[in-house]
């Protein structure tokens, strides 16, 4: 089993399926692929990943890229936590709120990257857009969060780390997140798993 990942490891979707491999305690062997340098279309990589992109998993010689698919594929695979509601319904949730966090939000993730949350990089103020846009992953998040739960569907879920890294874009930059939604996120953000990712050595980052 083989994972590759960005070479500053601050992809989300990679550690969405680093988090997802070690909690099915699946040995793995990671590889970084520098997308700076444009090392994801070398053609030694592109004979592997369908779309060039990280991550990307080789299990068995069968390579799957996009997370959501990776850990859908782990989940349907290997036993070990449970990484997707059991129940039809929540499951089909929880699937949409990884899609929708995939799909939108775009002014959080481009004024807000994840180099916020891993080399606690600070930028300039939220525009109007960046503020609507977290304004209504607030809605949502308090939509599909009952009062004071630690997860989403009761159980905990590979959702959870999806949301609470994009709550996390923001609160660890300092920008007004609701207590409760800053709680959630830093309860999901000690899990080992999280930690297992967060708490990697990383190369400097290059300047800008």
């Amino acid at each position: 089993m083989q994972l590759y990942v960005d070479a500053q490891y601050v992809s989300p979707y990679a550690m969405s399926v680093f988090v997802a491999l070690t909690e099915k305690a699946v040995p793995f062997r990671m590889e970084s692929v520098n997308l700076e340098k444009g090392e994801n279309q070398h053609p030694a990589y592109a004979g592997v990943s369908l779309t060039q992109r990280v991550p990307t998993l080789v299990h068995d010689g069968f390579a799957l890229s996009e997370s959501s698919a990776i850990t859908e594929y782990l989940d349907e695979t290997f036993g070990g936590t449970a990484l997707y509601p059991s129940e039809p319904r929540a499951r089909a949730r929880a699937r949409q709120v990884q899609a929708w966090l995939r799909s939108d939000l775009l002014p959080i993730r481009q004024e807000r990257s994840t180099e916020v949350v891993f080399y606690s990089r600070k930028g300039q103020l939220l525009t109007a857009q960046a503020r609507a846009a977290a304004a209504k992953l607030f809605e949502a998040a308090d939509a599909l969060l009952d009062s004071g739960s630690e997860n989403l569907f009761g159980a905990w879920c590979i959702a959870d780390v999806d949301l609470a890294l994009m709550l996390n874009r923001l609160a660890m930059h300092g920008d007004p997140v609701p207590k409760h939604l800053a709680a959630y996120a830093r309860h999901q953000w000690a899990r080992p798993s999280v930690q297992l990712w967060v708490n990697r050595d990383r190369p400097p980052l290059a300047a800008h």
